[in-house]
This record gives structure tokens, sequence and C-alpha cells, in this order.
């Protein structure tokens, strides 16, 4: 099994732990097992994806809640290695503060929106294209991706004004009554999309490229990303309903339906049980339940539980599932506090059980991309 180093995985496990507080407050192996759900939804939009711009195998990473592009860098060049040129939403991942308590996911979207226009734009044009794939930056794509302007009075401004939440920022904690409210920063203008690209979601970042692929507006602005994502995969995401002002927002892209044109594949890891993989993890699937449950009864990938995982097909057009047996959710050996904080998680991370972001797992669902 091949782990990503502490760099690269120690703030995520912060951001899992702040997270949990927040919440309170095509071909696959035999060991996947593999559904594909049809549904005959009607998307809550007219027309659909662009048919004039050409599907492109290069992908966007969306970072989970609290972690940024630091932490998934190694994903994105384990893709761009087997063939799928793929870059993550340039930020750190102190830009998420603003959205802490569950508020709006306008900041976020605004970074999903900068990075894959400027991906569209530049995986389309072949000579570009031929060039990423061939030349030194087949081993850093990201250098397609300029960076943005965001600065410590720009997170202040956002903190303060960033609309729901548990404190109900603006007057109320739902979506569809947040003010009209625009996120700070200066985001450079992309040139014109050449092609399609695919968004990759982790944990929480899979729910949010579905408010992005979304036509609703969303706290003031309609992202329409269905017209330059092709393809969607979440890892781990919690799609599925339940109590608390964080899932305000699963609510909400519940109540969509993502484009027909637009595949998509949810990915879930099972074989961590609620009543035998330690307090975190039956905390966080309490946490993930529509029924007020003690999480101990579920079955899923150490924190995200499988039905959540799995609930994206039903409100997705023609989602596809992944389930993937004795994965987990996060390399919890290779952090520093992580033995502490989820002691039987880390243990069987340490014995080589795997999680999403190793090798070998890669390879069950990306050759679904």
């Amino acid at each position: 099994m091949v782990n990503y180093n502490n760099d690269a995985c120690g703030l995520h496990f912060v951001g899992l732990l702040i997270v949990l507080s927040a919440l309170c407050t095509n071909a696959f192996s035999s060991s996947a097992r593999v559904s594909t759900t049809r549904f005959n939804a009607i998307p809550s939009h007219k027309g659909g994806a662009l048919p004039s711009l050409p599907n492109v195998k290069a992908a966007v990473i969306v970072p989970g809640f609290l972690t940024g592009k630091d932490e998934f860098i190694p994903l994105a060049r384990s893709l761009t290695a087997k063939g799928i040129p793929t870059v993550v939403v340039p930020m750190p991942n102190w830009h998420w503060l603003p959205c802490l308590g569950g508020r709006s996911m306008r900041p976020m979207l605004e970074r999903i929106d900068f990075t894959v226009k400027h991906l569209a734009a530049v995986a389309g044009d072949l000579d570009q294209y031929d060039a990423l794939t061939t030349d030194s930056l087949s081993k850093d794509p990201q250098l397609f991706i300029p960076n943005f302007s965001y600065d410590p009075i720009d997170l202040y401004q956002d903190f303060r004004n960033n609309p729901g939440g548990v404190l109900q920022v603006g007057g109320s904690a739902e979506v569809d009554q947040y003010p009209l409210w625009n996120p700070k920063g200066t985001f450079q203008e992309a040139p014109e999309a050449q092609g399609k690209v695919i968004l990759i979601g982790h944990s929480a970042g899979g729910w949010i490229a579905r408010a992005y692929m979304s036509s609703r507006n969303y706290g003031g602005k309609s992202y329409n990303g269905h017209k330059l994502v092709h393809s969607l995969v979440t890892l781990g995401s919690p799609h599925g309903n339940a109590p608390g002002p964080a899932f305000k927002g699963v609510e909400w892209v519940n109540n969509d339906v993502i484009d027909a044109g637009v595949r998509a594949l949810a990915v879930g890891g099972t074989g961590y049980k609620g009543d035998s993989s330690g307090q975190l993890t039956q905390n966080a699937y309490s946490f993930c339940c529509p029924y007020g449950s003690d999480g101990s009864q579920y079955d899923g990938d150490g924190v995200t539980p499988i039905e959540s995982a799995l609930a994206m097909k039903e409100y997705v057009t023609n989602a596809d599932t992944l389930v993937l047996d004795d994965v987990g959710h996060f390399c919890w050996s290779d952090v520093f506090g992580g033995a502490t904080v989820a002691p039987e998680l880390a243990k069987f991370h340490k014995e080589g059980r795997p999680w999403y972001g190793d090798d070998d797992i890669i390879e069950k669902w990306a050759g679904w991309i």
C-alpha cells in the first residue's frame, strides 16, 4: 500500500475533527461491488451541457472541508500519472474559515468555478493538451491554473458576512433565504472554454460540487457547472439528508437534479462498523444519520456511512455507485495525533487497510472515468 506523507494528511486530520464539531453545532476489480441505478428524474433546468464542447479527460479535485491544494496534490499527481491530467482548486485550508458552522458555501463555489473555467479553457486545445501530457508540465498540470488574490481583510469580511449556519447569519440557516452577498477575492477571468472536464470531490467537496453543477440560485448566484463538466466523482461524500445547520446545504442540493448529460459516480467505503471502529466513527455516523441514531449500527469508511455516501443515486439522474470493501476515509496512521483521537482507525490503517487515495484504490474508481 502506498500512503501519502504527513504533510498531505495532517491538516486533513485536523479538518475532520473540526468538521465533526461543526456538525454537532469502465472496469472495476473483483474486490469492489458496483451498482448502477437509473432514474427518470427530470432536470430542474432547461437545456443541458454545451454540446459543442468536447469531453476532455482532465480533472479538478475539490478538497474536503478544511483541506486545501497542498493536501490533494499527491492525489492529483497520481491521477496525472495514470493519464488523467488533474489539478486541485488552488487554495489553502484556511479559506474554509468563513464556512464554519454550516454557513454558505459561496466562497468555495467561487473557487471551484474559477478552477473549472481555467482548466476548461486549456484542456480542449489539442495542441496545449498534447503538450500537457508530453513535456515537463505533465508532472504539474497545476501550472495551467493561475492563483487568485485573497488576503486577511477579505477573510475577515467573509467571516463576518457569510450567511447561514448555526448563528443564522443574515437571518436564516436556509439556503434559499440567504441574503444577497458576494464573497471577497479577486479572480482572474478565464479565456473561453475549449472543453468539458471532470470534477472529483472528496468528503464535503462532493456535495459542494453538486451545488456547483446546479442551475439554481445559491445565495445570489447560479453557477451552471453542468455546462463545463461532463463527469462527477465523489469519494466518501455525505449525500444523505440529516438534521442540523451543517446539512442545510446537502438538503438544498438534494432538491435538485444534475443535468442528464453529466455522468456521476458516488464512491463509498465499507468495513468500519459503527459499534467496533471507535468513538470517532460512531459519532461521525451519528451526525450523518437522518433518524437520530447513535451510529452504532452503521457501516462505512470510518467517517461517512455507506448509506450517505451512496445517497447521490437518489437525487442524480443516471448516477452510478461503487462500494469499496475495506476502504477507509483517511490515512489515520500517517498523521500526528491520529492514534490518540482515533486509535482504532489508526491501528487499522497502520496494519495495511487502505483509503481512497492509495494507488491501488485509485485504480478501482478512476477506471470509471
